[in-house]
């Protein structure tokens, strides 16, 4: 079996998640684990499955999202010869790959009305039914599911099954996003600049300078840990010094002078996407009439405040991000709330 992967950091909220799979590795219930894309499900998915009493048998995953739903029940479920078109003989499917062991399905938010129905058999009974066949074949499976959707809205929805969710939901693992760890940042980010100097050949890793610092710290990371190690690695990369401080950080690859204009199609399809999204929509604060001016201070005060404030709830009162979509640090964003007395302590 190959070595696990590290879990690295020292936040409360990582060691509350990572705490919370260890203590339920050793039962044989499934779990959810909720998570923003990067912030590390298949990590803890691992952990489980490493520290439960099946960590010597196989481990099995399937992202959900990659297959389209004509294929995910015969990927989940297998099939026989004749099944359907193309099916020119008998597959086990993931369920009977992972008899004894752990399986592990991403996206599980996608799967289909008539997946989650076959699921919940399997879940409740352990037992299944290849695609074109009506024989039962029982399967010993850990499950463990991972999603950044919202189950139980989904199930108010109609688009996620209760009595699924109910059966899934022994233990939720909630994932805390990188901007609300700042304090592992750093640990991280030189992690994973060691391992790519040790990649390129570099006697050591040189470190970061004092303004590649401060934009790790300020980013609001969307992509998360995944997005921040692309970013430290890329920034190595094309440093090409190993003897100097890393002192630039490409955190978007694609910005370029030449980079090809959104279409009039994209537009109308992100302005659809994003409709309703607090977060998508600019801050429109009027600037004060200027005949109406006799305190420039105070005025220029008062704007400020009102800036604070529409940005604070654009972002979601996420700090982090609110500084980022700003164009200040983290420190300048919080000395400003502080004089406006916004910052709510």
């Amino acid at each position: 079996m190959a070595a696990p992967a590290q879990m690295i950091g020292t936040s409360l909220s990582f060691l509350d998640a990572v705490e919370k799979a260890s203590a339920a590795a050793a039962l044989n219930r499934p779990v959810l684990v909720i998570g923003e894309r990067g912030t590390g499900k298949e990590l803890i998915a691992d952990r489980l499955h490493r520290l439960s009493p099946r960590w010597s048998q196989t481990l099995v995953s399937l992202n959900c999202a990659a297959l389209p739903e004509n294929l995910i029940d015969a990927e989940l479920f297998g099939y026989e010869a004749g099944a359907f078109t193309g099916a020119q003989r008998a597959r086990a499917g993931r369920f009977e790959d992972a008899d004894g062991g752990t399986l592990f399905l991403d996206e599980i938010g996608t799967l289909s009305s008539q997946a989650q129905e076959r699921l919940l058999r399997v879940v409740e009974y352990g037992e299944l039914s290849r695609l074109g066949s009506n024989k039962l074949i029982s399967v010993d499976v850990r499950l463990v599911g991972a999603t950044n959707e919202d189950l139980p809205a989904m199930v108010e929805q109609g688009r996620f099954r209760a009595d699924l969710l109910d059966r899934l939901s022994f233990e939720v693992i909630t994932l805390p996003p990188l901007r609300e760890r700042a304090e592992d940042i750093d640990m991280l980010a030189s992690h994973f600049a060691r391992r790519m100097a040790a990649e390129l050949g570099w006697p050591r890793f040189p470190g970061f300078s004092a303004r590649v610092q401060e934009q790790l710290i300020s980013w609001h990371w969307p992509g998360n840990v995944r997005e921040l190690k692309n970013v430290v690695e890329r920034a190595l990369y094309r440093w090409g010094d190993a003897d100097r401080p890393i002192g630039q950080l490409v955190i978007d690859p694609f910005e370029s002078p030449w980079r090809p204009k959104p279409s009039k199609t994209s537009q109308r399809a992100a302005a659809v996407t994003n409709g309703g999204d607090a977060s998508a929509e600019p801050c429109d604060v009027p600037p004060p009439k200027l005949d109406s001016i006799t305190d420039l201070r105070g005025a220029v005060a008062i704007y400020e405040k009102q800036i604070l404030e529409c940005a604070l709830e654009k972002h979601r009162h996420n700090q982090r991000r609110t500084a980022a979509g700003l164009g200040l640090t983290y420190d300048q964003l919080r000395h400003a709330l502080r004089r406006h007395d916004l910052l709510g302590e």
